[in-house]
């Protein structure tokens, strides 16, 4: 079937979308256990395929996939969860979307294709079930937690006590016990709610997001000698941990990403400032120099 040159190389990058999005979701749906899982994402692989084949009427050729996109998203699906490299693939195509929608009036396909696209796989997504987001309010409660406590607590120490291996003792004593407090309350609450989580599950999704959130805050202060300089790095630290949280979970659940941000980066540096200008008039107060 001829088409207009102009159009040509824009019906080939849908094509080569298409053939990405098939194997991408062929992949990702292998290395699931569940079957209910790999029978979504296996049905959208074909459905996939069948828009490639769409294209290629038009093209009248094949097209190679960009196996660089396909290993990077299954390499986020392994790292990340499958909901989160999905549903990221599916936001990076609302150009391609677009593109679709202008041509309606020339293409006959593209009402179905579009259907399937916006409604259909949003449907399959919908049904997508995974653990680790099952128990995201528990990370999250884990890693919150660790943030507004321990950079309130590392502000004040820094000011406070000016010595790196100090900070860094009481900042661990203080993060590990706030740990094992964290997971036992998280343990009796699931529990109490008689939810579909497993309250050992949950305990230790929040246990260990603690902990890790710890261990980056901690850091500065086994590695350098300044405080301030420490303490600035963990700021920085905290920052960043948010932000990429906040994104995953924002992509995985669909949520607003700027609103949980500043709310949780606000209450952290809040806290951070508020411990430390604390922390100086108690020092002021009990004239105590470490």
């Amino acid at each position: 079937m001829e088409i207009p040159m102009d159009k040509h190389k824009q019906f080939e990058g849908l094509q080569q979308a298409e053939i990405i999005g098939h194997y991408t979701y062929q992949k990702i749906a292998a290395a699931q256990p569940q079957s209910e899982n790999r029978e979504v994402l296996e049905k959208i692989s074909r459905d996939e395929m069948n828009h490639y084949l769409i294209w290629k009427k038009y093209t009248g050729r094949d097209v190679s996939p960009n196996r660089f996109m396909v290993w990077f998203y299954s390499f986020l699906s392994r790292i990340f969860g499958f909901t989160f490299a999905v549903k990221l693939m599916e936001n990076s195509e609302e150009k391609v979307q677009v593109i679709y929608a202008s041509l309606l009036d020339g293409i006959p396909e593209v009402k179905q294709i579009l259907a399937d696209e916006e409604e259909h796989e949003k449907k399959l997504l919908g049904m997508l079930d995974e653990e680790r987001l099952q128990y995201a309010s528990s990370m999250v409660l884990g890693l919150s937690d660790a943030l507004v406590e321990l950079t309130g607590a590392l502000a004040g120490f820094t000011l406070a006590l000016q010595n790196v291996q100090l900070i860094a003792l009481s900042g661990l004593i203080t993060g590990v016990a706030a740990a094992l407090s964290m997971a036992s309350s998280e343990y009796l609450s699931t529990r109490a709610e008689k939810s579909e989580k497993k309250p050992g599950k949950a305990a230790l999704y929040t246990g260990v997001a603690y902990i890790i959130t710890v261990a980056l805050l901690i850091l500065p202060y086994l590695l350098l000698k300044n405080v301030f300089l420490c303490l600035a790095i963990v700021l920085v630290t905290a920052i960043i941990i948010i932000a990429v949280f906040n994104y995953y979970i924002a992509v995985a659940k669909g949520e607003n990403f700027r609103k949980r941000f500043l709310e949780m980066a606000g209450l952290s540096l809040g806290v951070a400032a508020l411990s430390f200008i604390i922390s100086y008039f108690i020092r002021m107060w009990l004239g105590i120099n470490v």
